[in-house]
């Protein structure tokens, strides 16, 4: 292979792969000074030349003329008097020689591993420049084509042709996606896998939602109302508090749009995702109240010492509080940063009730765990069921419920 035909060819393969042309010629210039290293042990005294669009390549190397008899004539950048004369007879000591080097001195075996090298340099230049491009959009929303769907991960391709991820568990549980189909994800992260860049992305993450919210409603993106946070039950239910710095703009009537106008895309996009739009205040009792819409709270005592908040609503508000699977109290106290704890308030009137978490001595924490789930915080609560009720609605066995009936009633008896 000679010079021009290997120039020509890397020049042709760097273009595809869209490379700029001083790119190119490094590359080709790191790879030459590599075989000279290999033939020379140094590459000091040489200089290379490359004209890329004609497939040229100019190799010299420079040394000084010095005395048959000197001691320096094994220095890599000296060459002997009569070495020298073979070159051009004319040569006098002490004046540089230009030596011109080409391909074939380095031999066909050495031409052939530099060709090999030119295209694996490219290669993962290519997958560099992919992983940076990437690496700079984390969190930002892509659109993908999906080709082949697995087990652990549905793999989608970009509009350049490139592989990216969307794993199983960064999939909404309710997502099914046919060959063919675009999918709308959110650039989670980007990672080096033997070598070669792995795009994630996620339809689960908070940021995902943050970014539909910019794509829908105008004054989220242009700034004038701010997203200051989110959680997410993905495909089951979310929590975002808005602000806006205008007092003109109503954040949560802008977010929501219209007869739910602007929301409604969004909900769709997440699988009917049910999504509460919450006006953020640094008012933390007013906040928490906030969070824990739709249920209404009577009162409430914060304990900033643990970070928990203990709520105190009518009876008929704690099952709405607590939410499907306690769903909606477990977002409230993401969203406000606090462990919020439910308690039925006690009518004028009524009986002492005792709470659940009075009998841990005697009933196990998941069971009461369990009770709490269903919005049963107290033990009057609980004895206001009957049995078949309360092992329809929880996953406890009949024996279990009988012996925490007969616990509980002991107390009022």
């Amino acid at each position: 292979m000679d010079t021009s035909t290997l120039i020509e060819s890397f020049a042709d393969f760097a273009k595809q792969k869209n490379i700029d042309r001083p790119t190119m010629i490094r590359i080709l210039e790191d790879v030459f000074r590599t075989m000279i290293r290999k033939k020379y042990d140094t590459d000091d005294n040489f200089d290379i030349v490359i004209n890329a669009d004609k497939g040229d390549l100019e190799i010299w190397r420079f040394r000084e003329i010095v005395d048959d008899n000197s001691e320096d004539i094994w220095d890599h950048d000296k060459i002997s008097f009569s070495e020298a004369k073979k070159i051009q007879p004319d040569f006098e000591i002490g004046e540089e020689v230009a030596e011109e080097i080409t391909l074939i001195d380095f031999g066909r075996r050495a031409v052939m591993t530099a060709r090999q090298t030119l295209i694996q340099r490219v290669k993962d230049l290519e997958k560099e420049v992919l992983f940076q491009k990437y690496k700079d959009l984390v969190g930002e929303i892509i659109s993908g084509e999906v080709y082949q769907t697995l087990n652990r991960e549905v793999l989608l391709i970009d509009g350049e042709g490139n592989e990216i991820s969307l794993p199983k568990n960064e999939q909404i549980p309710k997502d099914r996606f046919r060959k063919g189909e675009n999918v709308r994800a959110v650039i989670d992260r980007v990672e080096m896998v033997n070598g070669n860049p792995k795009i994630i992305l996620s339809r689960t993450s908070p940021v995902f939602l943050e970014r539909l919210f910019e794509s829908e409603v105008p004054e989220v993106y242009d700034g004038l109302i701010t997203i200051k946070n989110v959680v997410r039950e993905p495909g089951e239910r979310a929590k975002v508090a808005v602000e806006s710095y205008d007092d003109r703009i109503d954040p949560v009537g802008a977010c929501v749009g219209m007869k739910g106008s602007r929301i409604h895309s969004i909900v769709r996009e997440l699988q009917n995702e049910n999504i509460d739009v919450i006006n953020f205040t640094d008012n933390k009792e007013l906040f928490i109240s906030r969070s824990l819409s739709p249920a209404k709270i009577v009162s409430m005592k914060i304990n900033e010492g643990d970070g928990r908040v203990s709520v105190f609503m009518k009876p008929d508000q704690v099952s709405l509080a607590i939410g499907k699977g306690g769903q909606n109290i477990k977002l409230a106290s993401k969203l406000a940063g606090m462990e919020i704890d439910v308690f039925r308030e006690q009518e004028l009137g009524e009986e002492e009730d005792v709470d659940l978490q009075e009998f841990n001595d005697e009933i196990d924490a998941w069971i009461i765990s369990e009770l709490k789930k269903i919005g049963l915080d107290t033990a009057k609560s609980v004895l206001t069921l009957n049995k078949e009720e309360l092992v329809r609605r929880t996953d406890l066995e009949e024996e279990t419920v009988e012996e925490i009936f007969k616990i509980l009633k002991q107390e009022f008896e």
